[in-house]
């Protein structure tokens, strides 16, 4: 049974960094004005040649996409004076990969939520094995292993975004359908490689202040009640 608390707790402190994590990823997948700030940012317009309402479009289809069950994307544009596919079909497996991805993404952020909140009510709640100041502990914990975690893939990042972007896709794929020509494609035109930067950072820092948030939390609360556990004793049990 002891073992199994110490699983139960470990599992507690990497669920909460996890859920922090995958639910901002998943902001940012679902996030309307990411897409448009990047488009605006990146000028997708002059990379394409697609007006941006056209490009506003296929943002919308995108994000409809990672959280439908269609198993490919069609998006189609008007250029020429007929009605083309606006993704290319090595693109458009490649979305398909990226979905997945997404996909696995959401699963992974909804499970460590339902096991953040079973493992509060069954432990603290329901079975009342701890302590609020047992559970701050733990809190305090996952929420230090999430700084941790993001700083130094932050340091990662900054020294050699280029490099670490690159493993991440031989990590995250099977095939190099990601490799896409930015002078044809419009998918690398649309979501160029410092998008994904400023997307890392901004993910990155909302982990951070939500981490920092819990902690500072967690914190306080343990030293003010440390402090009311303190005058209540008496000088005996104090030193007993």
């Amino acid at each position: 049974m002891r073992y199994l608390r110490s699983l139960a707790l470990f599992l507690f402190v990497v669920a909460l960094p996890v859920t922090l994590v995958a639910t901002n990823v998943r902001f940012a997948a679902d996030e309307g004005r990411i897409y448009e700030y990047g488009f605006g940012k990146y000028d997708v317009e002059a990379r394409t040649g697609f007006p941006r309402e056209e490009i506003s479009r296929v943002g919308q289809e995108l994000r409809r996409y990672f959280n439908n069950n269609e198993e490919t994307i069609s998006v189609l544009v008007e250029e020429g004076g007929q009605e083309v596919s606006f993704f290319n079909a090595r693109e458009t497996a490649h979305l398909r990969d990226v979905k997945d991805l997404f996909q696995i993404t959401f699963r992974v952020q909804e499970l460590s939520i339902v096991y953040v909140f079973t493992y509060v009510v069954g432990v603290f709640i329901w079975a009342r094995e701890g302590s609020l100041r047992r559970l701050a502990t733990q809190v305090l914990a996952g929420s230090l292993v999430a700084i941790a975690v993001i700083l130094a893939l932050g340091g990662v990042a900054l020294l050699g975004f280029d490099r670490a972007f690159e493993q991440f896709h031989f990590i995250a794929f099977s095939n190099d359908l990601w490799r896409l020509d930015p002078r044809t494609d419009h998918l690398i035109q649309m979501f160029p490689e410092d998008f994904w930067f400023d997307v890392s950072m901004l993910v990155g820092l909302l982990t951070l202040a939500e981490a920092a948030v819990l902690a500072l939390a967690s914190g306080l609360y343990l030293g003010l009640t440390r402090r009311r556990l303190t005058v209540v004793l008496t000088p005996s049990q104090q030193h007993a």
